[in-house]
């Protein structure tokens, strides 16, 4: 075994391999952007060294300054974890010319597999069953339609993702569906050569994961069900598939496992297959991930093995001494990937200071997580934040516990997809097992519903802000120290004011989600009577707890609840969390000058904290309603920013390259009316 192993990545995925190399006793070192450096990956690795700044090609994915911090610490292998560097065969030869051990398959495996369609010729070589289809020129795909037939579905050969996937339905189409899915290929990945195959109805999206040595030894370890996606990105994976039968399980495996052997793999590693929802029994070979996978836990918890452990013993040179009749599967595991991302505003990134991790502590949930108080979620890397992993005796028993422990899941300070993975943990087919890939796309408008932030909400932030008035109350109140004024509304509002007629109480001016409301307090927040918006006064009462008051009780129309809170003293927002929903409640005044609404003009703010892709306008240019003025890129998305109005740029804030913070002023567009100088 290695006594010094080099993680070439971050986040959640590098925690979770210092995790394996502690239990092992074996030194942990870590490498970070400029972006990273106080990331909790850096923080419980044994080193941890600077590998360049947030830009990932010129840290994570800089071949010469990983390495230059794998012999700058003494590391004897670096595991590449996924993503990144992970199945760059160029990576792992400039490891082994470097005289480091790459722990993952050898460079042939991984460019055999990182090509689809030498991949796909290899394993249908193997006797893998493969989706009808064929590679080629234009023309060779325009006869792939006749005698593959329609749907047909074109994808780029040395893409992933599902970036640049299209399918074609009509033969008219595809000329131009072609010409189209070229130029994404060539754009995304350098090389414009596409794959035609069939297009399967009803798709399932079930894997094999493998482990081999490098000793012709090889075995699988099950399959994980990975139909529930989202633009082609998987967002719940469990294992078992509800699909499969005992003699489908046993010839899928057993086909991933000639896959493997076909490349002479080593490693973990996971076979990938569609298979047609009408005909179980019926599977295709899609492609190999020649690393580990982000869904790897669901097959660690239902076998009890390690994967990690045994990537690090097969690179050491170790026989897999586990054989196929040593693996077995107990219960069931399902997995959930948490985002920084806005699911009611179209999945939108999200980011900003992380305040408070909230999660689960029960026997039966695994959280895999790179996020702690204090990490800055930015814009530089992919939104997964974490991963919550639930198991049960069986599949609906690991489905509640998954609901549940999202539930009990928050990331106070950056707006996640919580209680959008409990809409879909919830949904009826999801609980029947009836999966297939389109499933979420077809149900989105009813997972993703805007409904308004509740009364109870605003009454919380009120009293907690009451208590935060209160001398000794120990904590910094809403609006505090900021330069705003919440409490400003009627200057008789203040606490136990009073007028001829009776107690008033305190106002309070709240925005939270797209509502803005006054909610008025009168009395203390042990004993006080709360009006939303003039609707009826409402008996409430709330104190904090804990010993940074980070939790908030309260009582609201006779039902008790517990939020969490922590306070953003820059922003002075106030994050509430109960039941797998998080809430940013901020004081009013400020934000009309922040935000505009359609048809008035006025500032063009940023829908995501990103970097400016383009400019694609100038100050003083005229501009008409819905016409593009920038570009914003987050996280692997781009947002086009367009003129809310026609009018003028009065105001230009940024240029090409710039990051930018969420709501952040990007231009000023002044109505045509207004920009017309005064006549006379």
């Amino acid at each position: 075994m290695f006594h010094t192993v080099l993680i070439a990545n971050r986040g959640e995925i590098a925690v979770r391999i210092i995790a394996t190399l502690r239990e092992l006793g074996v030194r942990s070192v870590a490498v970070y952007s400029d972006a990273d450096a106080d990331a909790r990956h850096v923080r419980e690795a044994d080193v941890a060294v600077r590998v360049g700044p947030a830009a990932a090609r010129e840290s994570y994915l800089s071949i010469d300054a990983i390495l230059g911090a794998a012999k700058e610490t003494g590391a004897q292998a670096i595991h590449p974890g996924y993503g990144f560097l992970a199945e760059n065969a160029g990576f792992a030869r400039a490891c082994a010319d470097a005289g480091l051990v790459f722990i993952g398959p050898p460079p042939a495996a991984i460019e055999a597999m990182g090509d689809k369609i030498s991949a796909k010729a290899t394993v249908s070589a193997a006797g893998v069953p493969v989706v009808p289809g064929t590679s080629g020129s234009p023309d060779e795909l325009l006869r792939a339609a006749e005698e593959v037939g329609l749907p047909l579905l074109l994808k780029p050969s040395a893409g992933g993702g599902g970036k640049g996937m299209v399918v074609v339905r009509d033969a008219g189409e595809l000329p131009g569906a072609i010409e189209s899915a070229q130029r994404v290929a060539l754009g995304a990945f350098g090389d414009d050569r596409l794959l035609a195959e069939r297009f399967i109805a009803t798709p399932r999206h079930i894997e094999i994961q493998v482990l081999a040595d490098g000793h012709g030894n090889a075995i699988h370890l099950g399959e994980r069900e990975c139909s529930l996606q989202r633009r082609h990105q998987k967002i719940i994976e469990e294992a078992p598939s509800p699909l499969l039968d005992e003699e489908t399980r046993a010839r899928m495996g057993e086909a991933a496992v000639n896959a493997a052997k076909a490349v002479d793999y080593a490693g973990a590693g996971t076979v990938e297959f569609i298979v047609s929802g009408g005909r179980p029994d019926e599977f295709f070979f899609m492609e190999m991930n020649t690393r580990l996978q982000v869904e790897h836990p669901v097959t660690e918890l239902v076998t009890g093995i390690d994967l990690v452990e045994w990537q690090l013993r097969v690179a050491a040179g170790e026989v897999l001494t586990l054989e196929q009749a040593d693996v077995t599967f107990e219960g069931h595991a399902v997995e959930a990937r948490v985002y920084a991302e806005d699911p009611v505003h179209g999945f939108l990134p999200t980011g900003g200071e992380v305040l408070a991790v909230i999660q689960p502590s029960e026997d039966w949930v695994r959280i895999d997580s790179g996020l702690a108080t204090g990490t800055t979620v930015g814009a530089d890397y992919d939104p997964m934040l974490a991963k919550v992993i639930a198991w049960g005796s069986d599949r609906e028993q690991a489905l509640s516990r998954l609901s549940d422990a999202l539930g009990e899941t928050a990331v106070l300070g950056v707006g996640t997809n919580v209680a959008f993975l409990r809409a879909l943990l919830a949904d009826a087919d999801v609980r029947a097992g009836a999966l297939d890939t389109q499933l979420v796309e077809r149900k989105l408008d009813e997972l993703v519903r805007a409904e308004p932030v509740a009364d109870e909400v605003f009454a919380a932030a009120a009293l907690d802000e009451l208590i935060g008035m209160q001398p000794g109350a120990g904590g910094r109140a809403l609006g505090e120290g900021g330069g705003r004024n919440i409490a400003a509304v009627d200057p008789w509002d203040v606490p136990g004011g009073w007028r001829l007629g009776g107690a008033v109480g305190t106002a309070f001016r709240l925005t939270c989600g797209d509502r803005v409301v006054t909610v008025r307090v009168s009395g203390t927040p042990q004993d006080a009577t709360v009006i939303v918006d003039a609707a009826e006064p409402v008996p409430a009462r709330a104190h904090r707890r804990g010993e940074g008051q980070e939790h908030l009780d309260l009582t609201y129309r006779g039902q008790q609840r517990t939020y969490a809170r922590r306070l953003d003293a820059r922003t002075d927002t106030l994050w509430l969390a109960a039941d797998g929903q998080t809430w940013a409640v901020a004081e009013h005044s400020l934000l009309d000058v922040e935000s505009t609404s359609a048809g008035v003009g006025g500032p063009v703010v940023s829908p995501m904290p990103g970097t400016v892709l383009v400019v694609k306008t100038a100050l003083d240019a005229e501009v008409s309603a819905g016409e593009p003025l920038l570009v914003v890129e987050a996280m692997k998305m781009e947002h086009t920013i367009t003129a809310p109005v026609d009018g003028v740029v009065s105001e230009l804030h940024v240029k090409v390259g710039q990051k930018v913070a969420l709501d952040q002023v990007l231009a000023v567009v002044t109505p045509v009316e207004d920009a017309r100088p005064a006549p006379g």
